[in-house]
């Protein structure tokens, strides 16, 4: 099935969680490059990040001839999202270009911008190819789901740590929920979609947009044994940036490798790669978060 950039997709017999990120990435279009869209009924302080991402995404795919590929956004987080309220995307069409195509989107809630993007679009070009090779890491089938891993640590571990995600995600780190002294600083997880998705590749960079703020900030508490439910912690993502160097289907297992090269000023920076199953490296992603802490 093949659905177009207007078109819901039928989700009468998808997995819930999954088909609740579907329909938040169907925006409403209420003039020309504003779009409005919605946050699904969840118990959280803030809208997720990868969902903000994903939609001023669809807004500005929304404005793109069809011939022209998503090949970087840079964004940033300026205030926490209300998950009450609707939140308007405003799309400037910036430039048209021969080759690339560029759009700025600004993501607004109560009269006040909380997130801000600039993508660049390409037509298909041919050119030099070259890519990192993908790491040797278990296969996704013999690890333990999130749920599987973290039920040893239940009453430790915030009820929300438990919650059902749209994303299947299954670390190749040895069990627990903090790594343990001595562990590689490199995070490696294989994720997917939850649900089969239609055949529509604008989708799929959506919900792998979505997926990609998971695990990032982990990340960066990695080399200090710190975990986001310790007392006195405080994360947040300040940015996000991603270049896509290939397709990938978002319901088929990608590798998510990351490490976090710096840590300075309440400020840490994580970089990611993506691989397919086969080895190819179809995406990089880089994000800055604030990490606040008690004196230890």
């Amino acid at each position: 099935m093949v659905v177009t950039k207007n078109t819901a997709p039928d989700l009468d017999d998808m997995d819930v969680t999954m088909a609740d990120v579907l329909r938040v990435l169907e925006l409403e279009e209420l003039e020309v490059n504003i779009f409005r869209g919605r946050t699904p009924k969840e118990n959280r302080p803030r809208v997720f990040g990868g969902q903000v991402a994903a939609q001023a995404t669809r807004s500005a795919l929304r404005t793109v001839p069809s011939d022209r590929r998503l090949h970087s956004l840079h964004s940033y987080f300026l205030r926490p999202g209300d998950v009450a309220a609707p939140i308007l995307y405003m799309v400037d069409r910036i430039r048209d270009g021969r080759s690339f195509t560029t759009r700025r989107v600004v993501a607004v809630q109560h009269g006040e911008p909380i997130f801000n993007m600039s993508a660049s679009f390409q037509v298909a070009e041919e050119g030099v190819e070259h890519d990192l090779p993908a790491p040797d890491v278990p296969d996704p089938e013999t690890l333990p789901t999130l749920s599987e891993r973290l039920q040893p640590y239940r009453g430790r571990l915030p009820e929300r740590a438990f919650k059902e995600r749209p994303i299947d995600i299954r670390w190749c780190d040895p069990p627990g929920y903090r790594p343990a002294d001595g562990e590689s600083w490199q995070s490696r997880v294989w994720m997917r979609a939850k649900a089969e998705l239609p055949d529509d590749p604008i989708l799929h960079t959506c919900v792998l947009i979505y997926a990609s703020d998971y695990t990032l900030t982990e990340t960066v508490m990695r080399p200090h044994g710190i975990h986001w439910s310790d007392p006195g912690v405080m994360t947040a993502s300040l940015d996000h940036c991603m270049w896509f160097h290939g397709p990938v289907r978002a319901d088929r297992w990608w590798l998510y490798v990351s490490d976090s090269p710096a840590a300075t000023g309440a400020r840490g920076l994580a970089r990611g790669t993506i691989f397919d199953r086969g080895g190819r490296l179809v995406g990089s992603v880089a994000q800055e978060v604030v990490l606040r802490t008690r004196s230890r």
